[in-house]
């Protein structure tokens, strides 16, 4: 994610406790979102699916939002 602002995202992480607690919700949701499509959802309702998939959404554009202002 943000491959181009490593240097920014980096800082960020060290410096913003909101930007580093939005990118770890983030990750913690993306490996949870990866596991559950690997697996198979029959043990997750579809639509619970969907909603974990808004809510990365969601927290990337907040990210990205963190990153702009940051330049």
């Amino acid at each position: 994610m943000f491959q181009d602002k490593k240097e920014i995202v980096s800082k960020l992480k060290t410096s913003n406790k909101h930007f580093r607690k939005v990118f770890d919700e983030h990750n913690r949701l993306e490996d949870k979102i990866n596991e559950l499509e690997l697996d198979g959802v029959e043990h997750i309702e579809h639509f619970e699916l969907e909603k974990m998939k808004k809510e990365r959404l969601t927290l990337k554009d907040e990210l990205y939002k963190l990153v702009s202002e940051a330049e």
